[in-house]
């Protein structure tokens, strides 16, 4: 069990970043509003809170609407009260704990009548916790696979043999994969330094490993040195999947945060070129490759207007990590399933194709290009490629190497992607 002293503040916080959420806001702006005016003790606190409550979209707002006499409490308090519900259910702190701090957090969020109101939900949830919560997932699909109905409408169409796993898949704690820099190290021996250290690791490919829990990147040795990078096994695949060769002249059209640029720049000695649209996340980039000892030029630009950015010579390689609905990361960004709507996915597929059809220019005759997306809707999958390439003669889909599937699904490996190899005819 933890200690409770530093849970009240935890709850508030992470109450009023959730509330944010739940009214449109990503989560990464509602931890910049304020999860960084948390003190240092709480602030671990706050993230887990945050991440465990959205994670159970429909179910702990479903349990709150059954238990409540007053009708719906306001934006706080039913945050507040989410993310206590969340608390009893993790198991890190005696029931008893969670009720009475959850009723200080209620003061702390300057709501003070509702104490009575939060203290008794709460205790009457432990009351009927079991016979409640079967009733509620009986009745309400959301409750149950803890997604939007659109959402979950739309895999037991896409996937009717294994939606259920993908939406389970989607409520648990992603992995946490490492990426070795092999240009410093080898697989195998970060391996054995991990197992050396008592840091439980297993391969999951050429330059991947497995942790057996999350840790921070602080304590793995060699991380400041650019020995190792925190990469999704699933992202790991892009830059195998390029058929780099040295020499070659690479772009990584939509390159933020820079984890797959780093990658290509540790596979094989090309030159890069990195961009995105986003100034903030652009500014992630450089720092990153630095750390890793590798360089590339980075702009901040839109992909699509060439003419801002293109130099006129073409490029042998092309990624086109597109944006998405990240329906494939759910569990790392919960907020997603609060964010998305169903007119977001067609929205998504006409800027992917936009996408495509420019940076189908900058491609070189014979050179490759790598579609990729981090979602499991085929609407902005194989339904994109498809459609470019009936309007684009040139274009050839190549088998990946290895034979790999194009969909990858959500597991206990790796996250949810589509990959398409594209090569231009001569």
């Amino acid at each position: 069990m933890k200690r409770s002293a530093e849970l009240a503040p935890a709850l508030a916080e992470a109450a009023r970043a959730v509330a944010r959420v739940a009214a449109g806001h990503s989560l990464a702006e509602a931890f910049e509003r304020r999860a960084e005016s948390a003190a240092d003790g709480v602030r671990g606190a706050v993230t887990d809170l945050c991440y465990g409550s959205l994670r159970r979209y429909g179910r702990l707002p479903a349990i709150v609407r059954a238990l409540s006499r007053k009708g719906e409490a306001g934006p706080q308090l039913q945050a507040l009260l989410w993310c206590a519900l969340y608390a009893l259910e993790s198991g890190r702190y005696a029931e008893y704990t969670v009720v009475d701090q959850a009723v200080r957090a209620v003061a702390l969020l300057e709501q003070w009548p509702a104490r009575g109101y939060v203290n008794g939900l709460l205790r009457s949830y432990l009351r009927t916790r079991g016979a409640l919560e079967r009733r509620i997932v009986a009745a309400d699909p959301e409750a149950l696979h803890q997604h939007p109905r659109w959402w979950i409408e739309t895999l037991e169409r896409a996937h009717p043999g294994n939606w259920r796993e993908i939406l389970a898949a989607g409520n648990t704690h992603p992995p946490m994969c490492l990426r070795v820099n092999r240009r410093r190290t080898s697989t195998d021996s970060y391996a054995a330094r991990l197992d050396a250290a008592g840091i439980a690791v297993r391969r999951a490919g050429d330059s991947a490993l497995l942790l057996g829990r999350p840790m921070p990147v602080a304590s793995l040795p060699g991380f400041d040195q650019g020995e190792v990078s925190v990469q999704d096994a699933g992202a790991q695949r892009a830059a195998a999947f390029l058929d780099l060769a040295p020499g070659q002249r690479v772009l990584d059209a939509c390159a933020a945060p820079g984890g797959k640029s780093a990658h290509i720049l540790e596979a094989a000695d090309v030159e890069l070129t990195a961009l995105d649209a986003d100034p903030a996340r652009v500014a992630r980039i450089a720092p990153g490759l630095a750390r890793l000892g590798l360089a590339a030029t980075v702009r901040a630009v839109d992909c699509v207007a060439s003419e801002a950015w293109w130099d006129g010579r073409a490029f042998d390689r092309v990624l086109a990590d597109v944006p998405c609905s990240g329906s494939g990361v759910a569990r790392r960004h919960p907020d997603i399933k609060w964010l998305r709507r169903a007119s977001d996915v067609p929205a998504f597929a006409r800027r992917q194709a936009e996408i495509l059809d420019a940076l189908w220019r900058v491609l070189s005759p014979g050179g490759k290009l790598l579609y990729v997306t981090c979602s499991v809707f085929p609407e902005e999958n194989g339904a994109v490629v498809d459609a470019f390439g009936a309007r684009t003669p040139q274009a050839q889909r190549r088998e990946l190497p290895g034979g790999a599937p194009a969909q990858l699904l959500p597991g206990a490996e790796h996250d949810g992607f589509f990959f398409a190899l594209l090569e231009k005819a001569h």
